[in-house]
């Protein structure tokens, strides 16, 4: 990052770069609400930074169960922010990596050319915007793929391991969900800092999750987490199905459960209730039961970026599709085909 900026673009009547503004793009748009098949490949006008906004021209975006909330608008509550009876914002994606292209007035922080990655706003197309307060300088040993994975799930398992766990060296600490794009940070981030990991996984998955560091693996369609013959200081839930009683059985008497998933909690608040439940019981009982949303800030960006440059954390990549196969991408995420994490690349 460098602190001079380029001229805005409101005030310029260009992109800072002498392009004129109103320049059109390709993006992944969804006019309504549904599946993967609701997809398309549109020319839309390319967006204009604000005064705290960055214009990144994207390499590549992350996929994330954010992104098929935004695509499904379930659960219903969620519409509230996506849109009541069609989406707000047609473009689908939050997670980015790509280039500087321009900046607002307000933004010191960062210059064209500056190679970042950040928490936007419709990333799945040629060009985004990211609040300044949510990018970062990405890190130099990462491919744009690689760095496209970590905004949204590597983040959220930073703040579950780490921030709401606090995890400790030593602990046994199971991860619900372990496969998965939140789930294969957690492993990973519990690994490194000491604990002795489980993972909770489909069978087909089973070799992913031990290689990011879990010394023991759960076969979530035989196996019950819950069955007694180990307990657990920390549990990490991301498949956000388990009842409570069950997360409390594979408890340590004062252990901390953090749940950061709610798949399947129905279409009307999704897992919101039993998070809900959970923090308004936790009060009462020896064992701690806590939630959150994750929400990305540059502050966290930068530990990610520590973690990974001192060989602490590795970019969860199973595979790439370009952008006109978004939608194939999207099915990779719904149907849980994806191992770790999945990324659109332009």
């Amino acid at each position: 990052m460098r602190g001079d900026r380029a001229p805005s673009p409101s005030t310029e009547g260009t992109d800072g770069f002498g392009t004129p503004a109103g320049l059109t793009m390709r993006a992944v748009v969804h006019e309504r609400y549904g599946r993967s098949d609701v997809l398309r490949l549109a020319t839309v006008p390319r967006p204009r930074p604000g005064a705290h906004d960055v214009l990144v021209r994207v390499a590549a975006a992350g996929l994330d169960r954010g992104a098929w909330h935004a695509m499904t608008g379930l659960p219903y509550l969620s519409r509230l922010f996506f849109g009541p009876r069609r989406p707000r914002n047609p473009v689908l994606g939050t997670e980015v990596a790509g280039s500087v292209v321009a900046v607002g007035a307000a933004v010191t922080g960062f210059a064209g050319g500056d190679e970042v990655f950040g928490f936007g706003r419709g990333t799945f197309a040629e060009y985004a915007l990211v609040a300044e307060d949510r990018l970062a300088a990405k890190a130099a040993g990462l491919s744009f793929a690689q760095a496209a994975t970590l905004p949204v799930s590597a983040v959220t398992a930073l703040q579950a391991v780490h921030d709401r766990g606090q995890v400790q060296a030593g602990q046994e600490v199971l991860v619900i969900g372990a496969s998965g794009g939140v789930g294969s940070y957690a492993v990973q981030l519990a690994r490194s800092a000491g604990a002795h990991v489980t993972g909770v996984c489909s069978p087909g998955k089973a070799d992913l999750v031990r290689s990011l560091g879990a010394e023991h693996v759960v076969d979530r369609t035989r196996e019950d987490f819950a069955d007694g013959t180990r307990r657990y200081d920390l549990i990490i839930d991301i498949a956000g199905n388990p009842s409570l009683s069950r997360l409390r059985r594979a408890l340590t008497p004062h252990g901390t459960a953090v749940l950061t998933g709610g798949e399947d909690g129905g279409s009307l608040t999704g897992g919101m209730s039993r998070q809900l439940r959970a923090v308004t019981l936790s009060p009462f009982i020896g064992q701690r039961l806590t939630s959150f949303i994750a929400d990305v800030r540059t502050h966290d960006l930068h530990r990610l970026t520590a973690l990974i440059e001192d060989g602490e954390l590795a970019a969860s990549l199973q595979r790439t599709y370009p952008l006109d196969q978004a939608a194939a991408a999207m099915r990779a995420l719904e149907t849980g085909t994806a191992r770790g994490k999945v990324a659109i690349t332009l």
